[in-house]
Order: C-alpha cells, then structure tokens, then sequence
C-alpha cells in the first residue's frame, strides 16, 4: 500500500525560489496533490539554481518541484485572476511566499480569502512576518544566514563570519512549514474549522541558533558568554589523514577514553581536565586541541577501520565530487535517473523515510512551466471554447501549445 496520507487533498502552491516549494514538495511526497502557479516569466530557481539544457530547468529547480502539476498564469489580467480564485475555491490549502502587500492586492491574503472559505487553510511564508519594524522587508537565505547569527558562527570561531553554502534557511523554514501544515489538517479533520498560520523566517532561524548559542545566558544571571563552545571551537573541524580528512565526533567518557588509546595518547586518560563530561566542559578549549589534532600517520581508510573496530562514530569528509560516489548511497540507490520531457535524462532524488520497508515515490518530474494549464483549467470546468479565449488573451499559458504554434 502507498504511504499517502495526504491523499485528496489539494495544495495550491503560490510559491516560488526555495523556501516555499521545499514546503509543498514535502506535502507532496505524503500524496497531496499540489498545483504550481507560475508566472508568465517563471519561477526565478528555474535559471538561478544552476546550468540546464533548456536553461528552464536547473538541477535545484527540479528537485524542489517533483511531483507538481504546473500552471501559467498572468495575475494582471482579469482572466488569471478569476482563475486564481477558483482555484483558491477548489482547493484545500493555500501556501504562499509572495510580499503580503502583493497579495493583498490580487486578494490573495489570508483575511479575504478565510472571510470566504473558513474551512481553508492558508500558509504564508514571510521574511520578517508581519508586526514587527522589518516586517516586508524583501530578503534571500545568505541576507537570513546574517541576520539570525549564523554567518556570525563563524565569525566567533573564525574571526570572519562566512555564509554556509547552502540555502539552510530556506531548507529548515521549507520543512516546518510543511510540518505545520499537516498539523493544520489534522486539527481541521478533528473540528472542521481551517487556520491561517504565517511562518517568519527571520525569527524561525534566530530561534535555532538561540536554542544551541544561548548557552550560559540562559540564565539569570548568566553563567557565562554565548555560545556552545564546544561547536565554537576553531578545533572542531574535519581532521586531517595522510590522505584526506576524517569527520568524527566523541563525547562520551568512554568514547574519549578508546579515543584516546587509539591515537596513542595514553599519557591523558586519567588527566584530570578530560576524564569527565563535565571536565572536558570546563576545558573545552584544551579539549578541542587535542581532539582536533591532525591523524596524518594513516589514511583515511586506515582510521575509518580503526574507528569502527573500536566502535567510534566517524565518517570519511566528503566532497560534491565523492558524496553521489559513496558506496552506502549507492547500494541503497539514492539518485537515479529519468527521461525529462525537455532536458534528456535527468537525476532522480527517491525520497529518504522508508515507510513500511518500502520508501515512497519519487513522483512526477518537475515540468515546463504551463504544462498541465489546459488540464486544469478543464478540471476547474472550463470549456473548450473558454480556454482558447483565455489563452488567447494570454491570461494563461500552456506549454504544448505555445511550442506547437
């Protein structure tokens, strides 16, 4: 049997970039049905995640939309705009990442729309949210990784504050949207009554940071700085081997002490600074010189041996060029590949939650934008005689068409 709990049940996806499609690709993955509005010009990831074929579908692009049927709309013509509204009639959840003030606009918002349809729920993704002083602010993940701290991670460790390269804002919000739309679901399954729910970025991720790096001044008065300095530590870095570098972490007592054994270093293990937990707190600094010290006496594999022989968490340091190569990704086939109807063969990312021995669906590739517009617009009843009207006045678009004419 299919694991889709979210079957029947209909998403329209007002999204766009990362943050919003990470969100409504995960519903995705639990069987709902999602609707992807584009406009006329595309979803900006479309060329900006990267190379394509076409240029029209970059490798983040189609990752993020797996699984979604794709929709070209012109919201600034009458036409798209009565469309958009039957859509919002015809489905279950709204999610959203536009300006709140353009949706305002195209009354789209969460007070116009649930004044209609209280049983909707409706999920605005938001930079700043709504009540505070930089509330509309325009923002993207690095100006996110700034302003909540987490480029200043790196600062405290480093001295120079440094993005992580990846769009970890967009990715961690993505999922708790998605999580807090389920949650949603289920409160509507058990009352019958639909939620707004607004999701600000900027606080979400100052949260996770303060969860860890509030540390001593959790309390009054404070203990100490900010900051786990354990993660802090400018030691707490991938180690170099003879011939590469081993990621491994230790903590408890008696992991630090087999740890200790294995690199020869039997002079520390009853030094009083690390024999404990609570010692190599106090120590931390010390600690993490001695753990961080290069292991250049044997390659990578030889430790990777030694490690697991002694029960040690450790892992070789990936790079993007060994990571697809990893013999556990691929003996338990993590990327595949597909046909895609406009760039050739394409990579398939399977989801990674086994359910019932068996992992879901990758679904659907991602499609040209406008690929299923005549499709939905005919399951919103429209005749044929009325699509080719709005088609013609441009205030939708299909793919198939316009690569016809």
């Amino acid at each position: 049997m299919k694991f889709e709990p979210l079957k029947n049940i209909k998403i329209l996806d007002l999204t766009a970039v990362v943050v919003g499609p990470v969100a409504t690709w995960r519903l995705g993955q639990y069987g709902a049905e999602i609707i992807k509005v584009e406009s006329p010009s595309g979803d900006l990831m479309r060329g900006l995640g990267g190379m394509s074929p076409t240029g029209q579908h970059s490798g983040a692009y189609l990752h993020l939309n797996r699984g979604k049927k794709n929709i070209c709309l012109d919201l600034k013509k009458e036409g798209g705009q009565q469309i958009i509204q039957k859509l919002v009639e015809w489905c279950d959840v709204i999610v959203a990442n536009m300006r709140p003030d353009a949706l305002e606009r195209l009354g789209l918002d969460a007070a116009t729309i649930r004044s209609k349809y209280p049983e909707k729920i409706y999920c605005l993704i938001t930079g700043y949210g709504t009540d505070g002083p930089y509330s509309g602010l325009p923002t993207y993940d690095s100006v996110l990784q700034g302003a909540s701290g987490i480029a200043g991670l790196t600062m405290a460790r480093d001295g120079k504050p440094a993005y992580v390269p990846m769009l970890i804002c967009d990715h961690v919000v993505g999922e708790i949207t998605a999580g807090t739309v389920m949650a949603a679901l289920m409160q509507r399954q058990n009352t019958g009554i639909g939620t707004s729910i607004e999701i600000p970025m900027f606080e979400t991720m100052a949260s996770f940071v303060l969860q860890e790096h509030l540390a001593q001044q959790s309390f009054e008065p404070p203990v100490g700085p900010p900051g786990d300095l354990r993660l802090l530590s400018p030691h707490n870095q991938p180690v170099k081997t003879k011939d590469g570098y081993l990621s491994f972490t230790i903590n408890t007592d008696a992991q630090v002490q087999a740890f200790l054994k294995i690199t020869d270093r039997e002079e520390l293990l009853h030094d009083e600074r690390f024999i404990s937990v609570a010692s190599r707190a106090k120590y931390v600094s010390e600690w993490f010189e001695i753990r961080g010290a290069a292991l250049d006496n044997k390659s990578t594999d030889e430790w990777l041996k030694i490690f697991r022989e002694t029960d040690l968490p450790a892992m070789p340091c990936h790079t993007l060029e060994t990571l697809t190569n990893d013999p556990h990704l691929k003996a338990v086939e993590l990327i595949d590949f597909e046909n895609h109807p406009t760039e050739g063969k394409t990579a398939v990312i399977r989801s990674t939650i086994k359910v019932d021995g068996n992992y879901p669906s990758a679904r659907s590739t991602a499609v040209p934008c406008g690929w299923d517009t005549t499709e939905i617009l005919s399951e919103l009843g429209y005749s044929e005689i009325e699509m080719e009207k709005i088609l013609i006045e441009k205030a939708a678009y299909n793919f198939k068409r316009s690569k016809q004419s």
